[in-house]
């Protein structure tokens, strides 16, 4: 049976993105659900959740397609096909335009069935041990500047942001902003724009001063080589390669482009 995913789901959906090595933590899995709680869905078998998929929808126009999991248990069962079509036709049902999703290689034949098509690749990049090291020139925080990313996005994701902001972040009109947040096996850089390479520099290192002695986890495009030259100098490794997708949902709709180069750091799989 599919349904909608609800917060009492949360423990079982968290087993499945531990199951599979994924680094969402419970409060990840209740971002998701308190961002968009009609495009959450699981596929449940005797009371038991055993498959999910969410659509974070910004705007009301655009999905961001994420947490597509399936129990080991119940994998090669056409479960993700099933919750991904029926996540899919609710969403254009409701209106909106168009969908996006970071693929894995696993699941990047499956989306491409269904219509999508690649826009860009994707790294994740994996510090295991965050130097502690000081801030060579301290960030003094200023009101938010998260009207940058709506620029770069090419859609308000101001919801997204006011839950983040529980996590630690910093923000100058003048430098752009970063965030960092705990993760299940390592704490996470991003999302993070910046208004120059060194500015972007500055961030990094805020973020490995916020978590010293922790591994850390950056995702970033790699065409923007600016990003890389930098994940290099402070150490970081490659560790996965996704493909960014996208599809249309409606006749005639144009999704916001990705600009490969606006982003320092991504904000997650699961948001974009």
């Amino acid at each position: 049976m599919i349904r909608k995913l609800s917060i009492l789901d949360v423990p079982q959906a968290l087993e499945l993105s531990s199951a599979a090595g994924w680094n969402q933590t419970m409060r990840d899995w209740q971002r998701v659900l308190l961002l968009e709680p009609e495009g959450c869905f699981c596929l449940e078998r005797d009371g038991r959740v055993v498959a999910t998929t969410t659509a974070v929808c910004y705007e009301g126009r655009m999905a961001w397609i994420g947490m597509v999991l399936t129990n080991p248990d119940f994998r090669r069962m056409g479960f993700a096909r099933q919750l991904m079509e029926y996540a899919l036709q609710s969403l254009r049902s409701r209106g909106i335009t168009g969908a996006k999703l970071d693929a894995t290689e696993q699941g990047r034949p499956l989306y491409a069935e269904l219509g999508f098509t690649d826009e860009c690749l994707v790294e994740r990049w994996h510090h295991p041990l965050s130097p502690s090291a000081p801030l060579t020139k301290p960030i003094l925080p200023r009101f938010p500047t998260f009207h940058m990313d709506t620029i770069a996005f090419g859609l308000s994701r101001g919801d997204l942001f006011g839950l983040l902001r529980e996590e630690k972040w910093v923000s100058s009109p003048e430098l752009g902003f970063a965030f960092t947040r705990t993760g299940a096996s390592a704490n996470y850089f991003g999302p993070c724009l910046a208004t120059s390479e060194s500015n972007a520099r500055r961030f990094v290192e805020w973020s490995l001063a916020t978590n010293p002695g922790l591994p850390l986890y950056w995702d970033l495009f790699p065409e923007n080589t600016a990003a890389v030259r930098l994940a290099k100098e402070f150490g970081f490794q490659p560790a996965r390669r996704l493909v960014r997708m996208s599809l249309a949902l409606q006749a005639g709709a144009k999704l916001p482009p990705t600009d490969p180069h606006a982003y320092y750091a991504l904000s997650g799989f699961e948001y974009g």
